[in-house]
């Protein structure tokens, strides 16, 4: 009977899994052969974000006849405003800490010049808090519908799938690896980088960043039974390190080593949180009882 019960969630994974990899190649090609992540505005990395959240979908209509049961219900509301501020906190820790020590600078002349010019009659510290505002509500809402899009797959049908089967720390450390290397061809291949380190430490300070937090991923996804949490998590990372904090840092040389998702500053520190949502990991078993 155990391994009945457990037959079904490896054959939703392995068609997710498999229908996820062989679209996602589609995009992979146009991206590199049209030479960056730019090629046509972003169009092709849009779709390839969307890649997971239709695999997910059709594992599930394909397995279920049904869309129920992806987490589409938006939970409690004190996680996803959990969600939405964890990754405010590391960035403030990494970014300030980089800032402090002056390995990095702030705020960076060419984005606050570009800033300023962007808002007439104002000042660079109001300008970057008029910024700051409008990218943490209306930016977080454009960054959701983009990062929805892979969190309809990986944690509206992936982590609940391998939740039935493994325990906590499994899920988290293999939807983890397996995210990361849906990353890596971008980070080999193409510009999804930062100028001025070595591919290879990019990719492995993305893999620990990716793996650290997919703990946190998986055990609010878990927690609310919603994907809309982990959706804001995505939307709320992308957008307070690709939007505000990595733009407002001026760089040295040793920069580019400390900051952004290929540094190793919020790998230590996602890391850390990885450890802490592990030993939370007792309420999720609660659930279940």
């Amino acid at each position: 009977m155990v391994t009945m019960l457990a037959n079904k969630p490896i054959k939703k994974i392995s068609t997710f899994l498999g229908i996820t990899f062989a679209i996602s190649c589609i995009f992979y090609f146009l991206i590199i052969n049209a030479g960056g992540l730019e090629a046509k505005g972003g169009l092709y990395v849009f779709l390839l974000m969307w890649t997971p959240g239709l695999a997910g979908i059709a594992t599930q209509l394909i397995y279920e006849h049904s869309i129920k049961g992806l987490g589409w219900k938006p939970g409690p509301f004190k996680y996803l405003a959990l969600a939405y501020i964890i990754p405010l906190i590391y960035c403030l820790v990494v970014y300030g800490i980089t800032w402090l020590t002056g390995l990095g600078q702030f705020p960076c002349s060419s984005f606050l010049k570009n800033l300023t010019g962007s808002y007439p009659g104002l000042s660079s510290p109001a300008a970057i808090a008029v910024y700051t505002l409008i990218m943490g509500t209306v930016g977080v809402l454009v960054s959701l519908f983009s990062g929805l899009g892979e969190e309809i797959g990986w944690r509206g049908l992936l982590v609940p799938e391998m939740a039935k089967i493994l325990p906590f720390w499994k899920v988290g450390l293999f939807s983890g690896l397996i995210w990361a290397v849906w990353h890596m061809p971008l980070i080999f291949f193409s510009n999804y980088n930062l100028p001025g380190i070595p591919t290879w430490y990019a990719a492995l300070m993305f893999m620990i960043m990716v793996v650290g937090i997919s703990f946190v991923f998986a055990w609010l996804r878990l927690r609310s039974g919603s994907l809309w949490t982990a959706a804001m998590l995505h939307a709320s990372h992308n957008l307070f390190v690709q939007s505000i904090f990595t733009p407002l840092t001026g760089q040295t040389a040793i920069t580019p080593f400390i900051i952004d998702e290929f540094g190793c500053g919020l790998a230590i520190a996602i890391s850390v949180l990885a450890i802490i949502f592990w030993k939370k990991r007792k309420e999720l078993q609660l659930l279940s009882e």
